[in-house]
């Protein structure tokens, strides 16, 4: 699956950074997509399992096989409560090893970005979904600025230093994920954008949640010098303005998209 197995490891490490705000969208992702109970669901690129213990809980599918590139994420995904009906595997999104039409749903979770080949994994979910049934993805707009850890990657390049976005960040666009999701043949493409407020209790919050050596700009900031790291400190300061409370908010937004297997 690219660089995301050997940058997302360690599953508590990515729940601090990551997990409290992908949590809420996707819990608005999988509202809106509104599919019936019941379905045979398909999760590519799950981690830590957050986005399938949600999808478990919100969706009640009659079967969900859960597949990601590291054995660590599987390893924490496993512990979660909610896991009994939940089958994890470690697995490629762009070489899904499931037979045409296996599944009623496949879902990417705040994956499409990280992939090198982003088109081929789609066309692979579509394979494995049977006619009528529906394809989504959700990905933070990183061109646009939504991505939680934004602040990070913006003072990190005015820095200097290499940027730590994810490879492909152009397919977190809305107009080129509808356009990708038309090209591959799938019909009824809708394509909102899913908003969630941010916020830390104070600066300490923001910064030791945002640089835990994980993902990666968590690897950068581990491998810089400490006059590097109290350098970036102080000009992340500067730019976030806190509340008079202390606490610093923002506004994180993802694209989503879905479309449906021509019946």
């Amino acid at each position: 699956m690219g660089s995301a197995d050997k940058l997302f490891t360690d599953g508590e490490a990515y729940e601090r950074l990551m997990g409290r705000w992908s949590r809420p969208v996707g819990k608005a992702f999988l509202d809106w997509l509104n599919v019936p109970k019941g379905l045979r669901w398909l999760d590519i690129g799950c981690g830590n399992g957050a986005f399938t213990e949600e999808l478990i809980v919100r969706c009640a599918p009659a079967t969900v096989i859960a597949i990601d590139p590291s054995e660590d994420q599987l390893a924490h995904a496993r512990t979660r409560s909610q896991m009994q009906i939940a089958e994890f595997r470690v697995g490629d999104a762009q070489k899904l090893l499931f037979d045409d039409n296996s599944f009623d749903v496949a879902v990417m979770a705040l994956v499409i970005s990280f992939l090198s080949d982003p088109d081929q994994a789609v066309r692979e979910m579509t394979r494995v979904v049977r006619p009528g049934g529906w394809v989504a993805t959700y990905m933070w707009d990183t061109p646009g600025g939504g991505v939680p850890v934004d602040p990070i990657y913006v003072e990190l390049e005015s820095m200097g230093m290499t940027s730590t976005r994810p490879p492909n960040t152009e397919i977190s666009r809305r107009e080129v994920l509808q356009d990708l999701w038309k090209k591959v043949g799938l019909v009824s493409v809708d394509t909102p954008v899913i908003q969630i407020p941010v916020v830390f209790s104070d600066f300490d919050d923001f910064w030791d949640s945002t640089t835990v050596p994980v993902g990666p700009q968590g690897k950068l900031i581990e491998g810089m010098s400490e006059s590097k790291r109290e350098q970036l400190r102080l000009r992340l300061r500067d730019r976030l303005p806190a509340a008079s409370d202390g606490h610093i908010s923002y506004k994180s937004f993802a694209n989503a998209v879905r479309g449906q297997i021509p019946a």
